[in-house]
């Protein structure tokens, strides 16, 4: 059967790939970010992961208001770069695995989880970032991937707690699969930041440390945290960590922290990343 294997969450800011696509990456504001994302390519190159299931959030590139998926599952054979106003990214296409995507649909929809299946989706910066962070910059990324998609623009989100137990079950479809593919699940977003209004610019380390250490140690503690607080203390985009747990509830409650790193800011953004890996 397939496995589950490891989990990697990372912050996906867009100037991020705007710094790697214009040749940026070596001055000293963004240098101290890309070294901090070395070991982590390392880390994936030597993994070799065969399936990457990719959780992360469309800025209004695939969806608008007139469709809001509460979780997409892209089931296509491939992703383009979409275009955010500036021509799509100079990446490669993302290459997917639909026989692993459908067979997760099909085993969360029949654990009740209600997945809008997609089979025709540009990806924008929430994906791709990730992608560039741990892989460079390659002429084709070196493993398949699965797009999630989860709505944390339009209120109402889904709750922490629903995301850790969709985690769960996602876990359960990959290990149900049979096949011999590797998977590692990916949680992106955050952390803390707010891009609008009086407290644009906020960053809240001290919650975004303790976030971290919890969601190495105590997960589960994390499910508990509601929408007020997320907007409160991490800001009106920090509701992104709530894509994090999906990966956290995929992996064991005792998976071994391999690394992390946490760096502010990156545009107006606190990056937070960290690798987990399953223990059984």
């Amino acid at each position: 059967m397939a496995k589950l294997i490891a989990g990697v969450a990372t912050s996906h800011v867009p100037a991020i790939a705007a710094a790697l696509d214009n040749g940026k990456s070596g001055e000293p504001y963004w240098q101290p970010l890309f070294k901090g994302y070395e070991f982590s390519k390392k880390w994936i190159a030597d993994l070799k992961p065969d399936v990457v299931i990719l959780v992360y959030n469309d800025h209004a590139s695939a969806f608008s208001l007139e469709i809001i998926p509460t979780f997409a599952l892209g089931c296509a054979e491939e992703f383009p770069p979409a275009d955010e106003g500036w021509g799509p990214r100079k990446v490669p296409v993302v290459k997917g695995n639909p026989d692993l995507a459908w067979h997760i649909a099909q085993s969360t929809i029949l654990d009740e989880f209600d997945i809008t299946i997609v089979n025709k989706m540009p990806v924008d910066h929430g994906l791709t970032v990730p992608l560039s962070l741990m892989c460079g910059q390659p002429k084709e990324w070196p493993f398949q991937v699965i797009p999630l998609c989860v709505n944390v623009i339009q209120y109402p989100p889904p709750t922490g707690h629903r995301c850790w137990n969709f985690g769960k079950a996602i876990r359960k479809a990959v290990e149900s699969f049979p096949g011999d593919q590797r998977v590692v699940i990916f949680g992106t977003g955050g952390m803390s930041h707010q891009l609008q209004g009086p407290r644009a610019g906020l960053i809240n380390s001290t919650f975004d440390k303790n976030f971290l250490d919890r969601f190495s140690a105590d997960p589960e503690s994390l499910t508990k945290i509601q929408h007020l607080e997320y907007v409160r203390e991490a800001g009106s985009e920090g509701i992104e960590l709530v894509m994090w747990l999906i990966m956290r509830g995929a992996l064991d409650i005792d998976a071994k922290e391999i690394y992390r790193f946490y760096h502010v800011p990156a545009s107006n953004t606190a990056v937070g990343h960290m690798i987990l890996e399953n223990r059984h």
